[in-house]
């Protein structure tokens, strides 16, 4: 799934607007976290429109400026028309994120450096809110939604461009940094090498399969022949990296 069908889907039962921010959001934050650069924006905004998708349902139109904590704190408390699964427990885990994001250095400097376990609850709790969001649009079960949203990819602007059935990686990059920005395009679904190649056929198959092989070798990289290749958690910070480096 590509973040446009996301945000067609969610715009079944949103705002367009709402729909595109709430997925521009969802994926900042996936950003920041794969790149250990979250900072004060993305968690607070994503809780702003996930407040936002919840009064649009609840009641047809949402504030501009909502005040987040206020709305959820009071949320579970009313009787709305909304599902359980959005009223508490979504509203639950956006409040918990939205209090991690003030009272830990995610807000501003402070004495608490947000640590990989605050990240890693951030990124999980946007992902299943998302879920849930397509769960109950979509009438799919959480383990179809859950799958879905993992297949959303943060952006990586012209670097890459779809085919259809082939992407081409553009820039001046090595056939190690080609393999990192095709696989980061992919993640988290692996690809085999037969994949790779084709659509990386301006290179040498043997040049593409050795890049390949030093990408495994350093832990960039893994899986195997049979089964297919996709990005360690190093190999996502490289491919980050390079997609920083090559939009520079």
């Amino acid at each position: 799934m590509d973040p446009k069908t996301l945000e067609s889907l969610l715009g079944s039962r949103l705002p367009s607007d709402l729909a595109k921010e709430l997925v521009s959001d969802f994926l900042q934050i996936r950003h920041d976290v794969a790149s250990r650069t979250l900072g004060r924006s993305s968690p607070g905004k994503f809780a702003e429109s996930v407040v936002q998708a919840l009064q649009h349902l609840e009641r047809g139109n949402f504030d501009k400026q909502p005040v987040v904590d206020d709305y959820l704190k009071n949320l579970e408390s009313r009787s709305t028309s909304l599902p359980d699964g959005l009223r508490i427990c979504a509203g639950r885990i956006t409040r918990a994120m939205y209090t991690l994001r003030n009272r830990r250095n995610i807000l501003h400097k402070g004495d608490v450096d947000p640590n990989e376990y605050d990240l890693r609850f951030l990124v999980a709790s946007a992902q299943w809110v998302m879920a849930e969001f397509v769960r109950e649009f979509s009438g799919s079960t959480m383990q179809q939604a859950g799958m879905l949203i993992a297949q959303v990819q943060a952006p990586v602007g012209t670097l890459v461009e779809d085919f259809g059935n082939k992407r081409i990686v553009h820039g001046r990059l090595s056939a190690k940094e080609e393999i990192l920005v095709l696989l980061h395009s992919y993640h988290p679904q692996e690809i085999t090498i037969a994949v790779i190649v084709a659509n990386l056929d301006r290179r040498d198959a043997g040049a593409v399969k050795k890049a390949l092989r030093e990408l495994w070798r350093t832990k960039r990289v893994e899986g195997s022949a049979s089964a297919g290749y996709r990005l360690t958690s190093a190999g996502l910070q490289d491919a980050l990296e390079v997609i920083r480096r090559a939009a520079a």
